[in-house]
């Protein structure tokens, strides 16, 4: 069974990361070394590595494995970098955001969730995460402001809010807007009031709960 999760695990990076123009070896080594099966249900364990959304229950969804390390290499952390993400899910994401930044901050708003992500990372001996049961479309103001902030689900636009708590120089990605069109963005900070704000790419992803809810009339 290892030989398979091993043989699995060469198959995602080989055949679905690297083709997405994940070309990073740091971000190749993580994908090798952070066991993706040991944050997925026990009875989806059979589609750790698959090319799909993996629901987790309550309306969540961990996103495709090439997604996630598109988003994780477009971040560029460093390891001095202090991280929030937005939806704790499984805790994958926080555990690959971990193994590269000095402290990450996961919020999750399903309690369950919240469980599962914190169980995963313990067992997995992640130290540096903070599972916080929260809204994560308003922002974790105790720990602001942060150099990396990543959002584990799609906005229809993104909350003002999660603007304002990065670092001058920080970096924010996520898959914004409606079906039938989003696109993943990369948002740089690039001095108290401005932002830069680069298209990466097309996709879609699953909502992120209460992203609908009013967020549209952020501007």
């Amino acid at each position: 069974m290892n030989m398979d999760m091993e043989q699995a695990r060469f198959n995602m990076i080989e055949q679905q990361i690297r083709p997405w123009e994940v070309l990073d070896p740091v971000v190749l080594d993580l994908l090798s070394e952070v066991k993706r099966e040991e944050f997925v249900p026990s009875e989806q364990k059979l589609l750790a590595f698959a090319d799909v959304c993996l629901p987790l229950g309550s309306g969540a969804a961990m996103l495709e494995p090439k997604m996630e390390a598109r988003l994780l290499q477009e971040l560029g952390l460093k390891s001095t970098d202090r991280v929030l993400e937005i939806g704790a899910g499984s805790g994958y994401m926080a555990a690959l955001l971990a193994a590269r930044a000095e402290f990450v901050t996961s919020l999750e708003i399903e309690p369950a969730l919240v469980a599962m992500a914190r169980a995963n990372l313990s067992r997995a001996g992640i130290a540096n995460v903070a599972v916080e049961q929260a809204d994560g479309l308003k922002g974790w103001s105790a720990k602001a402001p942060y150099d990396a902030i990543v959002l584990s689900g799609s906005v229809p636009v993104l909350p003002d809010v999660l603007l304002q708590q990065l670092k001058v120089g920080g970096r924010l990605v996520a898959i914004v807007g409606t079906l039938p069109v989003m696109s993943a963005q990369l948002v740089t900070r690039t001095g108290e009031m401005t932002f830069n704000t680069i298209n990466l790419f097309e996709t879609a992803a699953p909502a992120l709960r209460n992203a609908a809810a009013g967020e549209q009339f952020t501007f």
